[in-house]
């Protein structure tokens, strides 16, 4: 049918690439997958959970822009998407909790992608590492494979039926961030592994591929200032998921965001501020209950606090609200004002719930000392910004119509998110799943 010829042609080795290759195997299809990386993984290697809203109604309340198809694709299907998980004899555990909305399952990352890799190669899929995709192969409108450059400089030519665009988004390249995601984005550091940098996305757009909003945001977290990343682990250990349960202020020393929607969110509102910095205080309570706590049941507990001074971040420990009006000037912001801020939201928390600005979880006030402080960052992981789809993994032009031969998965998509955020490992298998799917279909 074509020479050097497969079913389906996959783009990035990580959880959305190596989810639609060994559901395509499965499927009796020819599969090859091309991976620029040294290994395969990527950024699914860090992670230990899929998870997404429960129902449609909290998927809408909580990613209300968000494209409805794909979020009803996302909730729908969520639920064989772990029982494919656990087909290919990789535990999920039983749903939790995770954020104050969703629901998810903990499983071993590693072992899944280790699977997935080796039920493709021993049904007969072909493995290209270090392997770059210089171009998709387009003929009267169709994608119909790509031009392929291996690290020796070796070049191959590939045809397909159907093509997975599946890099794992553009965090990686400051250009692309500062354009699409916000002009300061370049100041954050990369929670991710390094080779997405927007190989997918560019590939898709210059075949016609139409892609979401600019302002949709990011998926990231709080990380201390000044301190960075040295290893993967850091990506966890290094993350103040706790500021869901502390304040921050802004280099204007005010606090700017309803911080107990959940750290991700923070992270966005944060990057929009002075110099992207800003102070986050807690107190005893919230260092004993959350700080070093497990963010979720089942992960391993860090003392962050702990960590951030160990490893040079700006952090202090006052010993009552008085001693916060001593932060270092060279920090700056203005103690007395911080402090200050600090008394007036005990004051109004101390009232009850409904009198606590700004806060539509956590509203309990911060009177037990001491008091912790650590100067923050965003940091991330993937933009919201993308190639846009169908439920079925097709890719979009501008009309709406599908590019012919194309599909795309995982962090290379558009539309799903916007400002808001509720699993990205899910989004990453349900659609790899789909993309299978539409692979078998023939369409």
């Amino acid at each position: 049918m074509y020479t050097d010829g497969v079913d389906l042609l996959i783009i990035g080795a990580g959880m959305a690439g190596l989810t639609a290759g060994a559901r395509a195997v499965r499927n009796g299809l020819s599969v090859a997958i091309v991976e620029i990386g040294a290994d395969v993984g990527g950024s699914a290697r860090f992670a230990g959970y899929a998870w997404t809203a429960p129902s449609h109604d909290a998927m809408d309340q909580h990613n209300p822009r968000g494209d409805v198809a794909l979020k009803r694709a996302l909730v729908t299907r969520f639920a064989a998407g772990i029982s494919w998980i656990r087909s290919l004899g990789v535990e999920a555990k039983d749903a939790q909790r995770v954020l104050s909305f969703g629901r998810g399952h903990r499983f071993d990352t590693n072992h899944y992608v280790d699977t997935c890799r080796r039920l493709i190669l021993h049904g007969g899929g072909e493995l290209l590492l270090e392997t770059d995709t210089e171009r998709l192969v387009v003929e009267h409108g169709v994608v119909v494979g790509a031009d392929l450059r291996a690290a020796d400089g070796a070049r191959r030519h590939v045809r397909a039926r159907a093509t997975l665009i599946a890099t794992g988004g553009f965090q990686g390249d400051i250009d692309l961030r500062t354009a699409h995601v916000h002009p300061h984005a370049d100041r954050m550091e990369l929670r991710s592994n390094p080779h997405s940098r927007g190989g997918g996305y560019r590939l898709a757009t210059q075949a016609g591929a139409a892609t979401g909003r600019d302002d949709a945001g990011f998926y990231g977290h709080l990380i201390p200032s000044g301190i960075p990343f040295v290893n993967p682990a850091d990506f966890v250990d290094m993350s103040l998921y706790y500021s869901e349960h502390a304040l921050l202020f802004n280099l204007c020393n005010e606090r700017f965001v309803d911080e107990t929607l959940g750290d991700h969110l923070t992270a966005m509102a944060l990057l929009e501020q002075p110099e992207s910095r800003g102070l986050l205080i807690a107190d005893a309570r919230v260092f004993r209950d959350w700080i070093v706590g497990s963010y979720v049941d089942g992960a391993v507990a860090v003392d962050k606090f702990a960590l951030a001074s160990k490893r040079g971040g700006r952090v202090g420990l006052a010993e009552d609200l008085d001693e916060l009006a001593c932060l270092p000037e060279e920090w700056g912001y203005q103690g007395e004002a911080i402090r200050d801020a600090v008394q007036l939201f005990n004051e109004q928390a101390s009232a009850g719930p409904e009198s606590a600005p700004g806060r539509e979880l956590d509203s309990l006030p911060l009177e037990e000392p001491p008091y912790y402080v650590i100067e923050t960052v965003p940091a991330i992981t993937f933009p919201f910004h993308g190639v846009r789809i169908d439920d079925r993994a097709r890719v979009l032009r501008e009309d709406g119509r599908p590019v012919g031969g194309l599909l795309a998965a995982g962090s290379d998509t558009g539309g799903l998110w916007h400002r808001a955020y509720a699993g990205g490992l899910a989004s990453a298998l349900v659609f790899g799943l789909a993309a299978a799917d539409t692979a078998a279909a023939g369409s």
